[in-house]
């Protein structure tokens, strides 16, 4: 069993490889920074005796994706879309090379790699798809309501993808991990709670995939939170500072 990590250098891509590799999952790395990468496989190699390799990807690269794929020296069994960028919202309201490449990175680049996925997929009629979303796209924030939005985008594509090649026999799942400590928020101050370890998230993943959840949180409470937040009356909701 071969596993695709689309993003491979972030923090949760990395504890991602390693719960997959432990599992004796062959991992394949897919990110811009190929250099890095290389020190993961090997150490992955060493480490847990399973086949690594590393592949130039990016997300915002759309045209490259079908030749990045038939390019793999195998197709995964399951393929984990990794990648992301928080960006930065306030200059983003008036940058549009910001906007965009917050947009672009969290939604057009995920569906653009996972349309040439499922096709396979769909053809093989087996394989699972995973896409890491946020609760932020549950309801749109003054403080991040460009990152949210796409994340909103990615959610609701990962559910008609998930809709479409069940009847395929490939299974899609959305995990919302809530809070995570990574280096992409580390200027923020997250509540200990509410935030979960990179190695929480991936173990959590691995669990879930193999159970075939369609909709993961990754701490419980989130699903139950974002229910509150998410019925808080708009006349209300907009006069907050969220």
């Amino acid at each position: 069993m071969t596993v695709l990590i689309l993003g491979a250098g972030s923090d949760m891509a990395v504890a991602l490889a390693r719960q997959f590799a432990a599992e004796k999952y062959d991992v394949q790395l897919a990110a811009r920074n190929t250099s890095f990468l290389q020190a993961q496989e090997n150490d992955l190699r060493i480490r847990y005796g399973i086949n690594a390799s590393s592949h130039a990807f990016d997300a915002v690269d759309f045209a490259s994706h079908p030749a990045f794929y038939e390019s793999l020296p195998v197709k995964p069994d399951i393929t984990i879309c990794v990648f992301g960028y928080l960006g930065d919202q306030e200059l983003g309201q008036s940058n549009w090379q910001e906007a965009s490449r917050i947009i672009h990175t969290n939604y057009t680049g995920a569906v653009s790699i996972l349309n040439v996925v499922a096709a396979d997929y769909a053809a093989r009629r087996q394989g699972t798809i995973i896409g890491i979303s946020s609760v932020a796209g549950e309801r749109g924030r003054q403080s991040n309501y460009l990152y949210g939005s796409a994340k909103a985008g990615f959610t609701a594509y990962l559910s008609g993808l998930r809709n479409r090649l069940f009847h395929n026999g490939v299974h899609v799942m959305t995990v919302q991990p809530g809070f995570v400590y990574t280096r992409m928020t580390e200027g923020l101050t997250l509540p200990p709670l509410l935030t979960a370890q990179p190695t929480d998230v991936a173990s959590a993943i691995v669990k879930a995939a193999k159970a075939k959840k369609n909709v993961l949180y990754v701490k419980w409470f989130w699903r139950y939170i974002m229910l509150i937040i998410k019925s808080i009356p708009e006349f209300i909701f907009k006069k907050l500072k969220l």
